[in-house]
């Protein structure tokens, strides 16, 4: 019996340990379950966060963007508006002669109106002096009219006065024609300060009217000048931004090149080998799309706009120790001038374009590591104004 009973306690233990395992199994499987939904919503929750990121960093580059072509026009308005001051100041300058002109105008005036005064005074003193000489002229002819009467019936004493008397005539009617011939010549010279006085005066409203004139056209040229700037930059900036469509269109996926505000910045190291300015045969194809984005571009842009594609050569600040190249500048300038050349033989018209060398000037790494130095080996391409 004793036996009996310890096999049959040993039997009904198996279902407990059974029922053991079963729990914990479905536990584990709980726990697991739990913790790969877990996983996948976290999974989810990170793939939108990276999403909303990167939307986020493709937003500030387009804001680094327009900030930067804002700086650029901002700096191109300035300069502008720089030569439109110095044509202002040129105006204002020319204003204040003329204005000195119509000074020395009006003193000229002044002098010659009283020189004219003087000479009507002369005139007037003349005018009476010869009145008065008319005046003894006449008495004296009546004396000698009654002298002449008088000798027809008298001596020789009347006849010596009579003699006497026309001598004081003659000298009188000398001195009298003296007088005339004073009064004639202040007559001319007072109708020729006359004509010389209209004259002046006339001058002297045509420097007035010019002065008046010159400035309204100071104001007006002001004016229109800043109206036919702003018009000229609204119109270039439109083009550009129609430009940099297609430029990024043309260039998507290309990781060694990169926008800069108004700036399309390739790495040389893309276009030419080290220490040469022979292009590669992946550059020689990146230019020709290059070519392709101007080519659509310039048939857009209306005639009467003026524009230029800069090409701009850069070169890292390590001294060149040797090759065909003495400087880094000589380096840059046959770099810019080699894609320069390649834009026109894919058919971009020469005069749309210019070239520049920089060298190690304008970094835009300022370290002094391989990568910082690879950076700095660059081409510039910005579409902008002569």
């Amino acid at each position: 019996m004793r036996g009996r009973r310890t096999g049959s306690n040993g039997l009904d233990a198996w279902p407990g340990y059974v029922d053991a395992l079963s729990t914990l199994l479905m536990v584990t499987i709980f726990v697991l379950l739990v913790f790969v939904l877990a996983e996948a919503f976290l999974s989810s929750a990170l793939t939108g966060s990276n999403k909303t990121i990167d939307q986020l960093r493709d937003q500030i580059a387009e804001l680094t963007q327009s900030l930067s072509m804002e700086t650029s026009k901002d700096t191109n308005m300035a300069q502008e508006l720089s030569a439109l001051n110095a044509q202002l100041a040129a105006a204002q300058s020319q204003n204040a002669s003329l204005n000195q002109q119509l000074t020395m105008a009006n003193g000229t005036v002044s002098d010659l109106t009283q020189q004219a005064q003087g000479v009507q005074a002369q005139l007037s003193d003349a005018q009476a002096k010869d009145s008065a000489d008319q005046g003894q002229i006449t008495s004296l002819q009546q004396q000698l009219s009654a002298l002449e009467q008088a000798s027809a019936d008298a001596g020789p004493s009347v006849t010596a006065q009579l003699k006497d008397t026309q001598g004081k005539l003659a000298a009188q009617q000398k001195i009298s024609a003296d007088a005339l011939a004073q009064v004639t010549l202040l007559n001319n010279q007072i109708a020729a300060m006359r004509l010389q006085l209209a004259s002046l005066q006339a001058a002297l409203d045509a420097a007035k009217a010019a002065d008046v004139k010159d400035n309204v056209q100071i104001v007006d040229l002001g004016k229109q000048l800043n109206e036919a700037l702003a018009r000229k930059v609204a119109e270039l900036q439109q083009y550009q931004s129609e430009f940099f469509k297609i430029m990024k269109q043309s260039l998507a996926g290309q990781r060694n090149i990169r926008v800069d505000g108004d700036r399309f910045i390739f790495q040389s190291d893309v276009l030419f080998p080290v220490d040469s300015a022979t292009m590669t045969p992946a550059g020689v194809a990146e230019i020709a799309d290059v070519a392709k984005a101007v080519i659509a571009i310039n048939g857009k842009i209306p005639a009467n706009v003026n524009w230029i594609l800069s090409v701009e050569g850069y070169a890292d600040a390590q001294p060149i120790t040797g090759g065909p190249y003495a400087t880094n500048f000589d380096l840059s300038s046959a770099r810019a001038l080699t894609v320069l050349h390649l834009l026109e033989a894919d058919g971009v018209p020469a005069s749309r374009l210019s070239a520049s060398a920089l060298g190690s000037n304008n970094p835009i790494a300022t370290g002094t590591t391989a990568q910082d130095y690879a950076q700095n080996r660059r081409i510039e391409f910005r579409l902008t104004t002569p």
